[in-house]
């Protein structure tokens, strides 16, 4: 081949290269650097209704013009319209940006003091349906959102208005609270609003030194142009760059809504969830831990008299032989009381079923998936939370788009080991205590079994994330919202759950079923597991009935967060950007600790009422949480938002079911952990004949 050959393919390579290495070199827009003469790019985000989050579309949906710049599309090289490079997190949390098609240009010092850039472009006359398009933007008052050098701003994109010449004049002037005093007006008048879009923008950037520091966006009023068919709208951005002495790491505050997040309620709701703490923990301590030094005297002197007489079983109450304090009587001559009538007294209570309480539950391969499920959650969010208040350390999470999502990614796939673990040690636990772990000679039997614990672990979460987020995606792809997830982000979701997901949880596995649970002893467990079940009594009081309980148990787990919860969903669904990473680790803590302790309270009235069938019992206790979050949420769309439309309410409810299910995995998970330790404490601590 001739030189000039290889100089034809360099020409025709070096423009794709250029394309795409564009959404990663840019000017220094990763660095946050800049010199004079840099080129900054602007980039538009989406468009959209503002009390519907989630119903965004692509800015260009709207018929804006395509700025007269370098980068118009009729200019060979120019970037209108271009993709941005952007993660995964990115892509999942709809953050598609693309090139605006402005030309901005990074200011040298001698030349601040000119006057801004003024970038113009002219419409062709609108069609019906490009009309249509900017009337509904105006009634549905639709905002806009656009990014220079990772700074958000916003601005809308019109207004419903009378008839513009009485608004705009001498008495109303051109600012939005006359304009708004002219709507009122006319609305009261019975008149008809038509729609006007903003046609004048300005763009002003301030800067310090070789940094951005801050980005305003302001519309004129006076530029608002009425809709009609047939009409050409010139649209203006003026672009001003300004100096400023603020520093770089203080950019973002302005964004921080610290009035709201760090308000007296947030840190009053703190000391009293801290409160309800140690309130819990007191109950637990007075009611448990003297009602069970109480049993343990009345069982160690059914012993003692079994030691002195036997034969005797006509005693029906027991409470008669201890103090309150569970110090046992004397008789007159200052010893125990263990003879005379009282003597042969049988177990009561909770010991009653200490051939039982050990015995696998139902649906034994479930439940060990779902604490698995439920252990790789808790691990993922104190991962998740631990990382954003490490934010100074690493760059603040909510300065960046998708980080927070890129970290669950992140902790999810590394935490599957712990959830094969989890499920594999808790299967071959109790494995062994069910008819097919007996035939087989203990755990090392029941293939299928092992198989099928292995399956749900690896399949349950991502089945279900996966078939709630296939409806809503293919809600947002009918509607044509940016918050379609696209197919390629969908494959690399599934090579990531295949190749890093999916082994570490058969490795779990794997480990959790050659994993030595009853240390140098060979049973697990300290008692032994009767061969047949007892039967569970049928008349027990109602506060014996787990039913009865659970409801109470989730309603102080929900008391403790709700207040937290308030400051999530706004940051959700109502544009703020969450950032008191620390109350959040705060509240986790709290949670984790009113979940273990009122799922004690549960298990010991059920035990108590010798009901052995504890182990989901204290899932759902634990796990009832969700239903009062997800009853919340219901409120909260009600009372606290403006949404409307199917879009939005499909991925508000479809999310907070989602996140409300997570929630009570996670719950569950602990309240079952909590449970698990008290029963085999008080199991440890008797004598069993």
């Amino acid at each position: 081949p001739t030189p000039q050959s290889h100089s034809s393919k360099m020409n025709r390579l070096l423009p794709l290269l250029a394309f795409l290495l564009a959404g990663h070199t840019g000017a220094d827009e990763y660095t946050h650097k800049y010199k004079a003469g840099d080129k900054v790019d602007l980039w538009v985000n989406k468009v959209g209704p503002y009390a519907n989050p989630q119903e965004a579309y692509e800015y260009y949906i709207l018929p804006y013009c395509a700025p007269d710049t370098r980068h118009h599309p009729d200019n060979e090289g120019g970037a209108f319209n271009a993709l941005k490079a952007h993660s995964i997190g990115e892509a999942l949390g709809g953050h598609a940006l693309r090139h605006s098609g402005h030309d901005l240009v990074y200011p040298n010092d001698s030349t601040i003091g000119e006057t801004g850039v003024l970038e113009t472009c002219t419409t062709k006359p609108l069609d019906a349906k490009q009309v249509a398009l900017f009337a509904q933007a105006a009634q549905d008052q639709w905002f806009y959102q656009m990014y220079v050098d990772d700074l958000p701003v916003w601005g809308m994109v019109g207004e419903m208005l009378p008839d513009l010449d009485a608004a705009k004049g001498e008495k109303f002037g051109s600012d939005l609270s006359h304009l708004e005093e002219a709507v009122a007006r006319h609305e009261e008048m019975g008149g008809e609003l038509k729609p006007y879009v903003y046609t004048k923008r300005t763009l002003k950037v301030s800067y310090n030194e070789d940094r951005i520091i801050k980005v305003d966006l302001t519309s004129d009023p006076a530029s608002l142009t009425e809709v009609k068919l047939g009409t050409s709208l010139k649209f203006e951005l003026d672009i001003q760059w300004t100096k400023t002495n603020t520093p770089f790491h203080f950019r973002f505050d302005r964004y921080l809504d610290h009035a709201f997040f760090k308000h007296q309620i947030h840190w009053f709701s703190i000391f009293n969830s801290f409160m309800m703490v140690l309130f819990l923990m007191g109950l637990v301590a007075l009611i448990l831990l003297r009602t069970l030094r109480k049993d343990y005297a009345r069982y160690a002197l059914s012993h003692g008299r079994r030691d002195v007489e036997s034969g005797h079983d006509d005693d029906d109450d027991m409470d008669e032989d201890v103090d309150e304090n569970g110090k046992p009587l004397m008789d007159n001559e200052g010893r125990p009381n263990v003879g005379g009538p009282m003597t042969g007294v049988e177990d009561s209570g909770w010991k009653q079923v200490h051939g039982d309480v050990f015995r696998a539950p139902k649906f034994l391969p479930l439940l060990a998936a779902i604490l698995g499920t439920g252990w790789q959650l808790v691990t993922l969010g104190l991962g998740v939370v631990l990382f954003a208040v490490a934010g100074p350390l690493h760059g603040e999470v909510h300065e960046e788009r998708g980080e927070v999502l890129h970290a669950i990614l992140v902790f999810y796939s590394l935490s599957s080991i712990v959830a094969g673990y989890a499920s594999g040690s808790y299967f071959k636990l109790y494995f062994a205590t069910t008819p097919a772990g007996r035939s087989k000679g203990g755990s090392g039997g029941g293939a299928t079994q092992w198989q099928l614990t292995m399956a749900l672990t690896v399949l349950l979460l991502p089945t279900i994330l996966a078939g709630g987020l296939s409806i809503l995606n293919g809600i947002a792809l009918m509607y044509g919202t940016i918050y379609y997830i696209p197919f390629l982000a969908m494959l690399k979701l599934f090579f990531l759950w295949v190749f890093v997901s999916v082994p570490l949880c058969i490795l779990g596995t794997l480990l959790g079923r050659h994993a030595k649970l009853g240390g140098k002893k060979s049973d697990p467990f300290p008692c032994r597991v009767n061969a047949i079940p007892r039967p569970i009594p049928d008349d027990i009081p109602w506060y014996g009935v787990p039913a009865n309980l659970i409801p109470f148990a989730g309603l102080l787990s929900f008391g403790s967060i709700f207040i937290e919860l308030y400051y999530i969903l706004t940051s959700l669904w109502n544009y703020k950007f969450y950032h008191v990473y620390g109350f959040l680790l705060g509240v986790y803590a709290i949670l984790i600790l009113v979940v273990c302790m009122t799922t004690i309270i549960v298990v010991y009235f059920c035990l108590n009422s010798e009901n052995y069938l504890w182990q989901w019992t204290a899932f759902y206790s634990g796990g009832s949480t969700a239903l009062y979050v997800f009853l919340y949420s219901i409120y909260y769309f009600a009372f606290k938002t403006s949404m409307n439309g199917l879009v939005q309410t499909a991925f508000y409810f479809g999310y907070m079911l989602l996140i409300s299910l997570g929630l009570g995995t996670l719950c569950g998970t602990l309240g079952h952990w909590s449970a698990s330790k008290f029963v085999r404490t008080i199991f440890q601590n008797v004598k069993v004949d």
